[in-house]
């Protein structure tokens, strides 16, 4: 069921970012970039190439470190949460570039997103207490359901390497979900995609909206997918924000027509 747009927009926010600024020697990747994502939201992030939207995702996976502002994920500042703790904080994410163990089967590959929930120690394992055997059972069963969600079940024991590449996205979006995020970061999800397997995916984001509670962000070029899921739309174009509305307010916004198409001779 999808949610109400006053209820969304009356949620929580999940995700403020406020004055984030990031440059890489002399440039200005991020030029104090402001947004908010909440609870319940589908907010698409789009904008031309180097126009900052994934060094914006970066800094909240915590791979860069930004120079100026605040970033704060469900009211915690995001610094106080050290990089190896952003998937047990509540932040998935997928890549551009597919990042899978290729020679693992795909239930593997969803299992390894997973161990970010589990509490038993080094010396658990290696004396295979049976704490251990009850958290491999428990995220085995836990990654099936994942792999039964996004059809993925009767691949459970195929290598990665050995499925067609639209069927790797998926498998990319199930290992994110298995650390069950919050937010859910996608990072051009569509990247590769046919027509048929575009609109698989649309589905998909919006069943884990609203089947299973999940806030995401999207980075994405194909702007008939950005425009027809989300509830908002923040556009970059050379490291600073310069719209942030519905879909069709964004569609409409002069200076976002100028960024996609330049000036008018």
């Amino acid at each position: 069921m999808v949610a109400a747009p006053g209820a969304v927009a009356a949620a929580r926010p999940v995700l403020t970012i406020d004055g984030v600024g990031v440059r890489f020697g002399g440039i200005v990747a991020l030029d104090e970039v402001s947004l908010e994502v909440r609870a319940g939201q589908i907010v698409g992030l789009i904008g031309p190439n180097g126009a900052g939207k994934t060094t914006l995702f970066n800094c909240i996976s915590r791979l860069y470190s930004f120079d100026l502002g605040t970033i704060r994920f469900r009211e915690r500042l995001l610094t106080d949460i050290p990089g190896h703790g952003i998937a047990a904080a509540g932040i998935g994410r997928t890549f551009q570039n597919l990042a899978l163990f290729r020679t693992m089967t795909v239930m593997d590959n969803v299992m390894v997103g997973g161990h970010c929930r589990v509490r038993s120690s080094f010396l658990d394992n290696a004396l295979r207490l049976p704490r251990v055997h009850r958290e491999e059972a428990e995220l085995r069963r836990e990654s099936g359901r994942l792999l039964e969600f996004l059809d993925l079940q009767s691949v459970a024991g195929v290598p990665v390497a050995a499925l067609p590449f639209g069927t790797q996205k998926r498998v990319e979006l199930a290992r994110a979900m298995a650390s069950r995020p919050t937010l859910l970061l996608l990072d051009e999800p569509a990247s590769g995609l046919n027509h048929e397997e575009v609109e698989s995916l649309r589905a998909i984001i919006l069943r884990l909206r609203d089947e299973m509670g999940v806030t995401v962000l999207l980075v994405e070029h194909h702007m008939n997918l950005v425009m027809r899921v989300s509830d908002r739309v923040v556009v970059l174009d050379f490291g600073r924000k310069i719209a942030d509305g519905t879909p069709d307010e964004v569609r409409e916004n002069p200076d976002v027509i100028r960024a996609y198409l330049g000036e008018a001779d």
